[in-house]
């Protein structure tokens, strides 16, 4: 039998839907919607405002809009704190930031030293003036001075300013040489606090990820791989850099790096 045709108030109270305010109703006030037992729901409703959170635990499809075929479209995932949208269910916060150089200069660069790569795309030249030191990962500091290879100048095209909280998916990287003969190169990204009007121009610096040896056979391939992460969470007010690594100077580089984040 459908509906309440045909039923008593007391074998059909536990089905019916009502505003947890027997004063007042819907009014401006937010209310749990409850069934006739007074058990609250994931909904709450106000005259001016639709709010959904679950009760008693977190969930991947919080709330969620499907196709008539039963596609999802859009899902609240409450659990992960992610809001996913479209066919593929992408997060709706997903953004990429991206870092490259082309094939100019690299050869001169300094065998096991890490140089900075240039921030907002492979179009971009690489500097190779600046260094970030031979250790295993790039220096943790960098002092800006009135030295060439120390100028503001010459850093600040490698830095990506980070101005809200975000957290960090993947690391990506293509790269391409120029030369029959390659060598084997590393990368990685790190993050510094950035200090305005100091010469302690980097600071506090974190490894974000890296990407693994990659032995170069010359100019007849690319190389893609994907780095492993070390550190996701960059907090607000953050600079992030990549930098490039190799440990003989057979060949200039091509290098596209990109970066999949989301805000946080």
């Amino acid at each position: 039998m459908a509906g309440l045709t045909g039923k008593s108030i007391a074998s059909a109270y536990k089905s019916i839907l009502r505003v947890d305010d027997d004063t007042n109703g819907i009014d401006t006030s937010i209310e749990a919607i409850t069934d006739g037992e007074g058990t609250k729901s994931a909904l709450k409703l106000s005259d001016d405002v639709v709010a959904v959170g679950p009760q008693n635990d977190d969930s991947t499809t919080a709330f969620y809009v499907k196709a008539k075929g039963g596609t999802s479209l859009l899902t609240v995932d409450t659990t992960n704190s992610v809001v996913k949208a479209g066919v593929g269910q992408f997060n709706v916060l997903n953004q990429y930031a991206y870092f490259g150089m082309n094939n100019v200069g690299t050869v001169d660069f300094a065998v096991n030293t890490h140089y900075p790569i240039s921030f907002g795309g492979s179009n971009a030249g690489s500097n190779n003036d600046v260094d970030f030191g031979t250790g295993t990962d790039p220096d943790d500091t960098f002092t800006t001075a009135n030295t060439d290879t120390q100028y503001a100048s010459q850093i600040v095209p490698m830095m990506w300013f980070v101005p809200d909280n975000i957290s960090i998916d993947s690391v990506t990287s293509i790269e391409g040489a120029d030369e029959a003969t390659g060598d084997t190169t590393r990368m990685h990204l790190k993050s510094f606090q950035v200090n305005s009007a100091s010469t302690s121009c980097l600071t506090s610096g974190e490894l974000l990820a890296h990407s693994a040896d990659t032995t170069n056979n010359g100019n007849e391939q690319v190389y893609g791989q994907t780095w492993t992460i070390d550190e996701a969470s960059v907090s607000a007010n953050k600079v992030i850099l990549a930098f490039f690594r190799c440990d003989s100077d057979n060949s200039d580089y091509s290098i596209n790096i990109t970066v999949k984040y989301h805000l946080v």
